[in-house]
């Protein structure tokens, strides 16, 4: 689907909580103009849960119309509701997208063949390739080697954004199903995935440091592992920092600090608590992005 970094783009709100379009414009052309390899759009970073259907396809839009098909634009389609998920991903498809981003469903879980068939149903409806999005920690839902395996029989089911933090796991997949391209979820093993065939990441540092994360992952790639390795350990304290709360608070704040206008999260997401203010600035500070 692409190679690099994809930014996990933020959703950005004015005070009374609205999109904020204009800001939305402007963070766009920063990562076309600032080496982002990929725009995922209306993930878990994005907010997606507090969006409604109207606000969503009008944030697509405006993406796609910043883009301009410079970036591949992956957005975030699925639900633990097949049928609101097969909809969702056919309105993006007739947009323009190039590809979509598929959770795990969440809360009502499914067993083994209900994901299956829920993963299936829903790509059999669009032509668009599929990256699947493995995050139990959200879900509660992980998904299995076997299940993968037979998902990946699926011809446009073609890639997994894997965010347990299981480098074993991962590296199962890389053994077990080489047909799956692998993105890292996590920020701070993007190298360890890397080594063991990752493609790539999609990526909450890349909203503040979108041409540090794209280094990181073409050092490797082009064969300088030890430039790679110095900066993905070198950017892990501010990693701490962007998820020392829940994703998307500390990275928006980060932003706002660094003088980007991207508002709150939306309820139930509060306020960032004041000593985590304090570590997540003093790390921007050891990485001189703050003074």
């Amino acid at each position: 689907m692409f190679k690099g970094s994809g930014v996990a783009l933020i959703t950005p709100f004015n005070e009374d909580m609205s999109v904020n379009y204009l800001e939305l414009s402007k963070l766009v052309e920063y990562h076309c103009t600032n080496n982002t390899d990929a725009l995922i759009v209306l993930g878990t970073t994005g907010e997606a849960s507090t969006l409604t259907d109207d606000e969503k396809t009008k944030i697509v839009k405006t993406v796609l119309d910043i883009n301009k098909k410079r970036l591949p634009i992956i957005v975030g389609s699925g639900s633990n509701n097949t049928i609101k998920a097969i909809e969702m991903s056919k309105k993006y498809e007739s947009m323009g997208v190039d590809g979509l981003l598929l959770v795990t469903p969440y809360y009502n879980k499914g067993n083994e063949d209900g994901i299956y068939k829920h993963f299936i149903s829903i790509a059999e409806f669009v032509k668009l390739p599929i990256m699947l999005y493995n995050v139990p920690g959200r879900t509660g839902v992980h998904l299995s080697l076997g299940l993968l395996k037979r998902l990946a029989k699926q011809k446009n089911i073609v890639a997994i954004k894997e965010a347990s933090g299981d480098i074993t796991y991962a590296s199962e997949i890389a053994r077990l199903i080489p047909e799956l391209d692998i993105y890292s979820g996590n920020d701070d093993i993007i190298v360890p995935l890397l080594s063991i065939g990752a493609v790539g990441t999609v990526s909450v540092l890349a909203n503040i440091e979108p041409k540090i994360v794209h280094n990181i992952v073409f050092n490797y790639l082009n064969g300088d592992t030890k430039e790679a390795m110095r900066l993905q350990l070198k950017y892990n304290g501010l990693v701490k920092g962007l998820f020392v709360e829940v994703n998307p608070i500390p990275v928006k704040k980060a932003m706002n600090l660094l003088g980007k206008n991207v508002g709150a999260c939306r309820l139930p997401l509060g306020e960032m608590d004041e000593k985590n203010i304090e570590f997540l600035q003093k790390e921007l500070k050891e990485i001189g992005e703050l003074i």
